[in-house]
């Protein structure tokens, strides 16, 4: 969302040259009709723009169904409050005007990269708790029942750590009999089957579900 043509056309043909489908908004207005209307992944907001600033357009962005989409506020205004206000309204970036296409495509880059791995967990992993299922962007992942029931414990409460015990109790309730390593080898074959690296290890305690980390994306 930019209100000043010719950065906008500059800006724009740097983003397009660089593989990026762009949309444009000359005003707030527009701005909003755009989330709505659009599938995108990041929202670059000028404050001064008509009909509503991009601090309204950054809320409403957030209120929104689409509140993962990435915002990078790119505006002339410098000074302190207008940045502190951005970032306390959750922007992810913030660029003081003028800025080199080159350097704004970096900041781009980085942030489409955090954006798309908070996603793929966020949207892409799926606990069909009835069916007994685990899915990862609408395919079942092939889960035995006790690599599911594994899963699912760890899932529904993240950062908590479980011991191994625990998660006997869990999985089997008392009937197991036997070594409580048989969980590292649930765990061993679990990793291999989800698509990110998401169960930590805690050494000498056992093992937690890491949901609100940036993971890396199996390729």
């Amino acid at each position: 969302m930019e209100d000043e043509p010719i950065i906008r056309e500059v800006l724009v043909e740097y983003m397009e040259i660089a593989g990026y489908s762009v949309f444009v908004a000359t005003d707030g207005e527009e701005a909003m009709r755009l989330v709505d209307h659009e599938n995108l992944d990041l929202a670059i907001l000028d404050i001064m723009v008509p009909k509503y600033n991009g601090f309204e357009v950054l809320n409403y962005i957030r209120l929104s169904h689409n509140k993962h989409i990435g915002v990078l506020m790119l505006s002339a205004l410098d000074d302190v409050n207008s940045q502190v206000h951005a970032f306390n309204d959750t922007a992810d970036d913030y660029i003081i005007k003028p800025v080199s296409p080159i350097i704004l495509l970096k900041r781009m880059e980085t942030l489409l990269r955090r954006v798309k791995s908070q996603i793929s967990w966020q949207e892409g992993l799926k606990i069909d708790h009835e069916g007994y299922r685990a899915l990862y962007n609408g395919i079942p992942l092939k889960l035995t029942l006790s690599e599911f029931l594994l899963l699912q414990v760890l899932y529904q409460s993240p950062h908590r750590v479980f011991s191994r015990e625990q998660l006997i109790l869990n999985i089997f309730n008392e009937d197991y009999i036997g070594n409580d390593r048989i969980i590292d080898a649930h765990i061993k074959n679990l990793r291999k089957k989800l698509p990110f690296n998401c169960i930590k290890t805690i050494v000498g305690v056992g093992y937690q579900f890491q949901k609100e980390e940036a993971y890396e994306v199996k390729k």
